[in-house]
C-alpha cells in the first residue's frame, strides 16, 4: 500500500441507528437553495466539457456564488400568476480566452441554465417568470500547473477537508428516498405535486416521525377538495416509501402549515416556493450525501458550482462519501464508517494530509482484524482520485 497516511479506528462511541434521537433533511429538487445548487452544477460540468472539447483539458473556473432573489406571485385555484419575477445570479469565475481563443464563457452558462431550468421545472416560464443573470469574473490560464498538466495529478487548491459517511441510516433512507420518488415518480402522474418538496425525518427511539412540505401547482386544483385529495395522497406515498426502509413506528405529516378553515395552504404557481418569498443559496442546502445530516460530521463547503478537477471543497466531499460506501459495501462485519479527508494546499490531491476512517463494528468483530482491507480499500480509491474528476463532468455523481 502506497504511504498515503491513512488511519483506521474502531470508536467508542455510538452508531447514529443507536442513539437515541436523529434528525436528517433533505430540501428537494425544487428548493431555491437546491435550484442553486443544480443551476451552478449544471453551469459547472458545461464550462468543464466545452474546456475538454476545445483544449483538452478542464480550465480554470468556480460557479458556487450563485444566488437566487425570491419573486411575489399570486397562486389560485385554477390557475394564478407570477406578479414579480424570480432572479437568479449565476457568480463566480471562468476563464475567458486560453491560447488565443475567446470562450464565450457566460453564454454557455445562460444557455445551460436555461436548459436545466427548463427540464426540471415544467411550471416556470422562463420568458416571464425568471430573470437569469450571469457575472463572471476572469479566470486565469496559468493557473494550469495545479491543475496537474501532462496527466499529472492535480494539487489541492487549498487546505480543507471532506466528511462522508456510509451505509445510510433508516432514517437517512426514508428522507432521501421519499423527495426523489415523489419527484420522479408520484409527480409525473400527478401533476399538481410541484417540484419544491422538503422532508424533515425525526427519529426517537423507535418512533420515526416525518414531515414533508410539498408545493402544490394551483392550475391543476379546482379548489379545497381537490388540495386536500393531493395531500392525502402525498401522505399515503410517503408512508408506502418509508415502509419499505423500517419497521419501527412510522407517522407521516404533509404540509403541517395549512389551515384549512383560512384558506392558508401551501400553494404555488410555479411548483416551487421560490416565487414568492425564499430565497436560495450554493451551499446552504445539501451537503455532497444529498442530506443535511446533524447526527454526523458534515463540511460546511458548497459542493456545486466548484471545478472538479483540484477544488477540495468538491472533490473530497463528494470522494469519502463514495469512499465511505465502497468500504461499507466491501468489509464486512461493519455497522457505520465515517470517512475524512484532509488536504494539504499545493500537495497532491492523491495523498490527503491525512484520511481517517471511524469505524463501528458489528457484534463479536474483531476490528482490527478488517483494519488493513479498510485502509486498502481507502488506498486503492485514492490512487483512482481523477476518475472521480470524470465522472462528475459526465453527471455521473450529484452534488446536492
Amino acid at each position: 500500500m502506497t504511504n498515503r497516511n491513512i488511519h483506521v479506528q474502531q470508536t467508542r462511541d455510538r452508531a447514529v441507528e443507536d442513539q437515541h434521537i436523529e434528525i436528517v433533511e433533505r430540501k428537494g429538487l425544487g428548493h431555491p437553495d437546491s435550484i442553486c445548487d443544480g443551476v451552478a452544477e449544471a453551469v459547472s460540468r458545461r464550462l468543464a466539457q466545452t474546456y475538454l472539447d476545445r483544449f483538452g483539458t478542464v480550465l480554470h473556473f468556480n460557479t458556487d456564488e450563485t444566488q437566487l432573489v425570491a419573486g411575489d406571485s399570486a397562486p389560485a385555484f385554477g390557475g394564478g400568476e407570477v406578479l414579480e419575477p424570480i432572479y437568479l445570479l449565476i457568480v463566480g469565475r471562468a476563464t475567458k480566452s486560453h491560447q488565443g481563443e475567446k470562450i464565450p464563457a457566460e453564454t454557455l452558462a445562460l444557455r445551460e441554465a436555461r436548459s436545466y431550468l427548463g427540464e426540471n421545472f415544467p411550471y416556470l416560464d422562463l420568458g416571464s417568470e425568471i430573470v437569469i443573470d450571469v457575472k463572471f469574473g476572469e479566470g486565469s490560464g496559468d493557473l494550469q500547473k495545479v491543475f496537474g498538466e501532462d496527466g499529472g495529478v492535480p494539487m489541492a487548491n487549498d487546505t480543507s477537508y471532506g466528511v462522508g459517511h456510509a451505509p445510510l441510516s433508516e432514517t437517512e433512507q426514508i428522507v432521501y428516498n421519499t423527495e426523489r420518488r415523489l419527484n420522479e415518480t408520484l409527480a409525473n402522474d400527478h401533476p399538481e405535486i410541484g417540484q419544491d418538496i422538503k422532508v424533515m425525518g425525526k427519529r426517537e427511539g423507535d418512533q420515526i416521525d416525518v414531515t414533508v412540505a410539498v408545493a402544490m401547482v394551483d392550475r391543476f386544483l379546482e379548489g379545497m377538495a381537490a388540495y386536500q385529495n393531493a395531500v392525502d395522497r402525498v401522505e399515503s406515498c410517503v408512508e408506502e416509501i418509508a415502509r419499505e426502509y423500517t419497521e419501527r413506528e412510522l407517522s407521516v405529516a404533509v404540509n403541517t402549515a395549512d389551515n384549512i378553515e383560512e384558506g392558508a395552504i401551501y400553494l404555488t404557481t410555479t411548483g416551487t416556493s421560490a416565487e414568492q418569498g425564499d430565497d436560495g443559496s450554493v451551499g446552504r442546502g445539501n451537503r455532497a450525501s444529498g442530506l443535511i445530516t446533524p447526527n454526523r460530521p458534515m463540511s460546511m463547503e458548497a459542493t456545486s458550482g466548484k471545478n472538479p478537477v483540484n477544488h477540495i471543497g468538491k472533490l473530497y466531499n463528494l470522494l469519502s462519501t463514495e469512499i465511505a460506501g465502497s468500504v461499507a459495501d466491501e468489509v464486512g462485519g461493519i455497522r457505520q464508517v465515517q470517512l475524512r479527508l484532509l488536504s494539504q494546499i499545493g500537495q497532491p490531491i492523491d495523498h490527503p494530509h491525512i484520511a481517517e476512517a471511524e469505524v463501528v463494528t458489528q457484534g463479536d468483530v474483531d476490528g482490527e482484524q478488517i483494519n488493513e482491507r479498510i485502509a486498502a480499500t481507502i488506498d486503492d480509491e485514492l490512487a483512482n482520485v481523477t476518475e472521480i474528476t470524470e465522472r462528475i463532468i459526465r453527471g455521473e455523481l450529484s452534488t446536492f
